[in-house]
């Protein structure tokens, strides 16, 4: 009965732990650089090719047109992602967009919301593709995930921009 009673303390502190670390890390934010050798042109060419979406987004599946022009101001759309055979449905709004420069979007779904940004910059012939990214739980549960997830997404990150350096270059 007494190592009963320590379980049960054991989980309730476990737990308090655990919604106290969504408290005091609601959201995550990371960002991730890389160069990329060809020019801004041909980089925000191959990045925005629908087509190439799944080339270089780990789990990208396909996306759907809601409403506006796709890559235009406003556009939102549906974004089919499978992650460990499991299909996630975020609905995707392009918050701001200046052609071979900057694209930020807003990502929503049950469970987060993140706001990623892409900036593209000249190098001297070559591009600096930055992007930034804050991703916020919808619950306490949520975010208390999320605060232990910060590494394996800014690793998926690094992945993403990695692949889609080696498109452009492949180009």
């Amino acid at each position: 009965m007494k190592y009963l009673k320590y379980l049960i303390i054991l989980i309730l502190v476990l737990g308090i732990a655990f919604i106290a670390k969504g408290m005091i890390t609601p959201s995550i934010s990371y960002e991730t650089e890389i160069v990329v050798n060809k020019p801004v042109q041909e980089s925000w060419a191959v990045m925005s090719d629908e087509s190439n979406l799944p080339k270089w987004i780990r789990g990208f599946k396909k996306i759907e047109p809601i409403s506006g022009t796709p890559n235009t101001l406003g556009a939102v759309s549906k974004v089919y992602i499978e992650e460990e055979g499991t299909e996630m449905i975020m609905e995707e709004t392009i918050t701001a967009f200046k052609e071979n420069e900057h694209m930020a979007m807003s990502f929503t779904m049950d469970f987060m919301n993140i706001d990623y940004e892409m900036f593209f910059k000249d190098q001297g012939g070559k591009t600096v593709i930055t992007t930034k990214t804050n991703t916020t739980g919808n619950s306490m549960i949520a975010k208390s995930m999320l605060s232990f997830m910060s590494d394996g997404m800014g690793k998926q990150e690094d992945e993403n921009l990695n692949n889609l350096k080696n498109l452009i270059e492949g180009n």
